[in-house]
């Protein structure tokens, strides 16, 4: 099996006002170790997904720039071994 360097797959939406999709991808990318990042929507709503090995950091991020709700927080190890993430 190949090494996973990130361990959790991180996904949720942000609701908002005047939110930046640029600036809160921006921000992630800098500021949080990870790969594969999507951020995407527009001014008052923006889907992340993020691979990374600390989940609670995007979580506190994205918590400070709106409401989260649909988050989902998996381990792709586990899902590499055929459990349940």
């Amino acid at each position: 099996m190949d090494t996973i360097e990130f361990r959790f797959d991180v996904q949720l939406l942000i609701e908002g006002q005047n939110m930046s999709e640029d600036d809160i991808g921006d921000y992630i990318e800098d500021n949080i170790v990870g790969d594969s990042l999507l951020c995407v929507g527009d001014e008052e709503l923006i889907k992340i997904h993020y691979h990374t090995n600390e989940p609670w950091q995007v979580l506190e991020y994205c918590a400070s720039q709106g409401d989260i709700h649909d988050i989902v927080v998996e381990n792709m190890i586990r899902q590499a071994e055929g459990l349940q993430g």
